[in-house]
């Protein structure tokens, strides 16, 4: 019979934390071997020894277990206060909110400005030119009511009949006047005088010139008062002249009714459409209704004129009639487009 063979004895115990770190040692080795690092040399221990190579042999440890026993970082380190975290716990003073205040005022106020200063260009610019406009507007109507426009000359314009002299006579009471303050209803009465004036017309001419445009009355014919005196009138019938003989180059009208009549109405468009020159040859002129007018020429010929429609037609008629017909009795142009020659 053989000997048994003699039990070897135990290995010894190993304490937890150096199986976890030759485990931990053995996995290194074998991820550096393919680098060509030499991981063989052991760490030294605790004790100042090396780790076997052969440490491997001793039973592996559980995964959970080895990463147990590894130690943690301490707790306090994690647990270490935010430096920004102490900054915002410190209290806000009254001069941190005056600051913030204060800040945000002018940063308001700066906006402002800018928004605004396209706005405020647009205003300055348009009272500018208000005010000046107002310069200019009040100059002018303070120079045009000083004495530097004083009506210094009368013009009287347009009148034959008339005197001018006589007019401006009349009119002195408006020299040293402002052109602007010409008293109109002073004008108008001091030529209110003077019958042959029918129309007027007031012109200033800067700086010191005032111009009367005068239209005159055109007298028509005369009639014959009942005192024998003879009164020049014009188509309206307003008396222009008086005298005791009857005056040259004036038709005698005789009409029924006056000079307020239709009648004489209708004589005088007709006369008032002759030309100055053909007014002079007639000699008289009748009429008892709007619509039978008659003129006697000094000649001695008749002219049937009939009512005053047409009376420019009628009037150029006649003077072609007249012209082929001087020595003709009767000239009938009642009918305008129609001349009869008798």
């Amino acid at each position: 019979m053989r000997r048994p063979s003699a039990i070897p004895s135990p290995a010894p115990p190993v304490e937890p934390e150096r199986q976890a770190r030759g485990q931990l040692f053995d996995g290194a080795r074998r991820r550096t071997a393919g680098f060509g690092i030499d991981a063989s040399a052991a760490p030294e221990t605790d004790a100042g020894a090396a780790v076997p190579e052969d440490a491997n042999t001793t039973a592996p440890i559980p995964l959970d277990r080895a990463a147990s026993a590894v130690p943690s970082p301490p707790r306090e380190r994690a647990e270490q206060p935010d430096p920004g975290s102490s900054q915002e716990d410190v209290p806000l003073t009254a001069r941190d909110l005056w600051q913030a205040t204060r800040a945000r005022r002018r940063a308001l106020r700066t906006e402002i400005r800018r928004f605004t200063q396209r706005s405020r260009r647009r205003r300055i610019g348009w009272v500018v030119g208000i005010a000046l406009a107002l310069l200019v507007v009040g100059g002018s109507v303070g120079a045009a009511y000083s004495p530097l426009f004083a009506v210094e000359t009368v013009t009287v314009e347009g009148t034959s009949a008339l005197k001018a002299a006589d007019v401006q006579k009349a009119l002195s009471g408006q020299v040293g006047r402002p052109l602007a303050l010409v008293d109109s209803s002073a004008v108008k009465a001091a030529l209110v005088a003077f019958p042959l004036i029918e129309t007027y017309r007031l012109e200033a001419h800067p700086p010191h010139d005032l111009v009367v445009r005068i239209v005159e009355r055109t007298p028509i014919g005369v009639l014959q008062a009942d005192d024998g005196r003879f009164i020049v009138v014009d188509a309206a019938g307003v008396v222009l002249s008086t005298s005791e003989a009857r005056p040259a180059g004036y038709a005698l009208i005789d009409v029924v009714g006056g000079t307020g009549s239709k009648a004489f109405a209708a004589v005088g468009t007709a006369l008032r459409s002759l030309p100055a020159e053909l007014r002079g040859q007639v000699d008289g002129a009748t009429a008892s209704t709007p619509d039978d007018i008659a003129l006697k020429l000094s000649g001695g010929a008749q002219v049937v004129w009939g009512s005053a429609e047409q009376s420019a037609l009628k009037t150029r008629s006649l003077q072609a009639l007249m012209k082929a017909n001087p020595s003709a009795a009767t000239y009938d142009v009642s009918s305008p487009g129609v001349g009869i020659v008798g």
